[in-house]
């Protein structure tokens, strides 16, 4: 009977070790760069004006902030998205311009951005560049916030220990 509680208990010891070795999720193990790091905030430089590109890193950007290994260090990441420059001109409803290829890769550029903020990544627009490039303020999407000038924001956030990532 002693010997039958010892092996109860002792299975009972490895359950519970390879439960908690279990629970770690192995995905954050992963990456070297995570080993301590309690938050992740982080601002991306996005540039890319052309909608097929641009639609690659917008949807790279909403994956990372889903990514297992971003949620094991936090449930909620502090993701921000500034753009400036030519991004600009993908994010103006008026797609003249555009091939009917590329107007397709910009509606679903359209649904990523609304995804996005729905997750609560926050959204900004540079508008010293969509002024620059004529793109008329009312031609984008309400859940883009407007800022006088991109590179300001990009400072204030650096200064609250946002990392830059760029998209260009």
């Amino acid at each position: 009977m002693k010997h039958t509680v010892a092996s109860m208990a002792g299975t009972a010891v490895l359950v519970l070790s390879l439960l908690g070795f279990f629970s770690v999720p192995a995905s954050a193990d992963e990456y070297a760069a995570l080993k301590g790091v309690q938050s992740v905030k982080t601002l991306f430089d996005f540039r890319d004006g052309n909608p097929e590109t641009a639609l690659i890193h917008l949807k790279l950007v909403h994956d990372t902030y889903k990514d297992k290994a971003i949620l094991a260090v936090t449930k909620k990441p502090e993701f921000v998205v500034v753009f400036m420059d030519v991004s600009v001109l993908v994010l103006s409803s008026n797609r003249g311009n555009f091939s009917a290829e590329e107007q397709a890769k910009l509606a679903e550029f359209d649904k990523t951005i609304k995804a996005m903020a729905q997750d609560g990544i926050r959204l900004e627009v540079c508008m010293f560049a969509a002024n620059s490039l004529k793109v008329d303020p009312a031609t984008i999407a309400p859940e883009i916030q407007r800022v006088g000038n991109g590179w300001i924001a990009s400072m204030g956030y650096q200064q609250q220990g946002y990392a830059v990532v760029p998209a260009y």
